[in-house]
């Protein structure tokens, strides 16, 4: 396999097709020598079951324990931390992690948990988890989804699972893409697996999923992560991490030079184009907010605009509805998150999970 190649398979056997795709792009190439320690990275976000479109199918995992095994007598290790207000445990459970490790003898690392050190990542200092350094050989196994704050996120932003909550926070502060492109720098992924069977198109954690049934495979994360804009209808200039990390030398991002490989039929989806993100961002003024907080309150508008209650609010609204740790210490009329507890309605909780904005937000439009 090439850098510039992507492979894809579709299916419904998700290990088997795994375990075939990795053959076809013959991973076995790449791999270290014999005995080192693989750590997989899947896409564990939060405590919700694959179908609903936000994490990585434990199947693929699976496929990718099963083909390792096969092919020598490595140590494969699961390591992932969830977004900031959930627990990594409980995603591993929720998630079918935990059963999925103890059926085949697999440790299970919550980074939440780990210690952490400053690295150097192409001159940008930032914390990484201490266990990344005892990886030999690290296969990034991302969701291909849209992001309400990036619009796409996919092999480069799946790094940020391995790096402790406080540095996740500051992420935001810096502005998200800088950060994930030097990220991306520090932490070399060796291989990815990309989950493209049910990917919410919109939001993060997922709810709306759209099923492709296809898993690909890939050595470039910045080439993966071009060709998933262009899946859901972006430009890559659309989502500046990726520009970023091609200029840090993490890969590139010419759509021109890929090439194609299918195992199996060949098969070329077209996704529906969605602006459903671009609609309920109006409502909101976002400063430096988390990924969970943010990624709660717009399914939480979106649940309100299905109702036909977006316009009331709008309606009531003075301004914009303020999120983010910008406006702590502020005062205004409607904020979300414990940022914004000196506002005149603020919704409590950090973060404040979907149901509780949501019902908040009918209180407020109900007066």
């Amino acid at each position: 396999m090439q850098k510039n190649e992507i492979w894809k398979i579709y299916g419904t056997d998700y290990k088997e097709m795994t375990f075939r795709l990795l053959e076809a792009a013959q991973l076995a190439d790449h791999l270290p020598p014999q005995a080192w320690t693989i750590g997989i990275k899947p896409n564990l976000v939060s405590p919700s079951e694959a179908s609903w479109g936000a994490t990585t199918h434990p199947q693929i995992v699976e496929g990718i324990v099963e083909y390792l095994r096969a092919h020598g007598s490595y140590r494969p290790v699961i390591l992932e931390g969830s977004w900031v207000g959930d627990r990594t445990e409980n995603a591993f459970a929720v998630c079918g992690y935990k059963e999925l490790a103890e059926r085949l003898g697999l440790e299970l690392w919550d980074m939440q948990k780990d210690t952490y050190h400053t690295r150097d990542c192409a001159g940008m200092n930032l914390a990484v988890c201490d266990k990344v350094s005892q990886l030999d050989f690290l296969i990034n196994v991302p969701v291909l989804k849209g992001h309400c704050q990036t619009k796409v996120t996919c092999a480069l932003k799946n790094l940020k699972g391995l790096i402790p909550n406080k540095e996740k926070r500051r992420f935001h502060a810096l502005g998200l893409h800088d950060p994930i492109a030097h990220l991306a720098a520090g932490i070399r992924q060796d291989f990815i697996v990309v989950d493209h069977i049910c990917g919410d198109l919109d939001f993060e954690d997922g709810g709306h999923p759209v099923v492709r049934n296809c898993i690909m495979a890939a050595l470039d994360p910045v080439l993966t992560d071009a060709y998933a804009c262009s899946l859901l209808h972006y430009e890559t200039a659309e989502v500046p991490y990726i520009i970023k990390a091609e200029k840090l030398g993490v890969g590139s991002a010419d759509l021109s030079r890929l090439q194609l490989r299918f195992c199996g039929a060949e098969e070329r989806e077209e996704l529906p184009r969605s602006d459903k993100v671009v609609e309920l961002n109006d409502v909101v003024q976002e400063v430096e907010s988390c990924s969970a907080c943010y990624g709660y309150l717009l399914p939480a508008l979106d649940m309100l605009r299905e109702e036909g209650l977006l316009d009331s609010l709008k309606a009531k609204l003075p301004g914009r509805i303020c999120i983010g740790q910008g406006f702590r210490g502020q005062k205004g009329s409607l904020g979300i998150g414990n940022c914004t507890r000196n506002f005149d309605f603020s919704v409590p909780g950090c973060p404040p999970t979907e149901m509780e904005i949501y019902r908040a937000l009918k209180e407020y439009i109900n007066g």
